[in-house]
């Protein structure tokens, strides 16, 4: 009991101290902080343009008393935007630091080409050619990223990958770079896909061309 009661004064003395310090001059140098020079990297250069030339608003605000909040917010209206940090070098200089979303698939909406990126933002293609997997269907990306982070916690490479198609009944079926098609069920789906593994690890399962996991303790193929 003795020793809380002397850290709490220990602590008061600080604050005692510190305020004592923290004189006028101090609170009118504060004052006078503003944003001159506003530097981010993390995007393409191109981007990061962008981003810093959104922000002129900022300029010539106090730097002291910025919220830093409210900027995080509006900057993470940028579908390129996964996270960011902020640091304030006095007495003039905002710099951002963006981590850069990343994309995890390829998909056709309204006759354009996006990313789904791991903000769960789409992100314009451009038309660029990738290996990342395709996705079809009409789905949620919450629920995209949800499946993702199933596949991820199995045994199944993402990367292997070539074509994921959502059904209304929300299973989905995979199509993997090799040429396999693979229907599975709603639930379960991680063991499925670690089932999955093991039948491809089998030889009298190769040159097949589909492997439906649908029926709980079945594998029914095709070709």
């Amino acid at each position: 009991m003795r020793s809380l009661k002397n850290k709490k004064f220990l602590i008061y003395l600080f604050l005692f101290f510190f305020i004592g310090t923290f004189n006028n001059k101090n609170l009118n140098q504060l004052k006078t902080t503003k944003i001159k020079k506003i530097n981010v990297i993390g995007l393409s250069e191109e981007e990061n343009f962008k981003v810093v030339n959104n922000l002129k608003f900022l300029k010539f605000d106090n730097l002291f008393f910025l919220d830093q909040i409210k900027i995080e917010k509006f900057i993470k209206e940028n579908n390129y935007v996964e996270d960011l940090y902020i640091f304030k070098k006095y007495p003039s200089t905002l710099n951002i630091q963006i981590i850069k979303t990343n994309f995890l698939a390829n998909i056709n909406k309204d006759g354009k080409s996006f990313f789904i990126g791991s903000n769960g933002k789409l992100i314009n293609n451009h038309n660029k050619k990738n290996e990342l997997p395709n996705v079809y269907g009409d789905f949620d990306i919450r629920e995209f990223l949800r499946i993702k982070k199933t596949i991820d916690a199995s045994d199944l490479n993402y990367e292997n990958i070539n074509d994921l198609f959502f059904f209304p009944s929300g299973r989905i079926d995979i199509k993997i770079k090799s040429g396999q098609l693979i229907k599975l069920p709603k639930n379960e789906l991680k063991e499925n896909l670690n089932l999955l593994i093991l039948i491809f690890k089998n030889n009298n399962f190769k040159g097949i061309e589909t492997i439906d996991l649908r029926q709980h303790g079945q594998v029914i193929t095709n070709g």
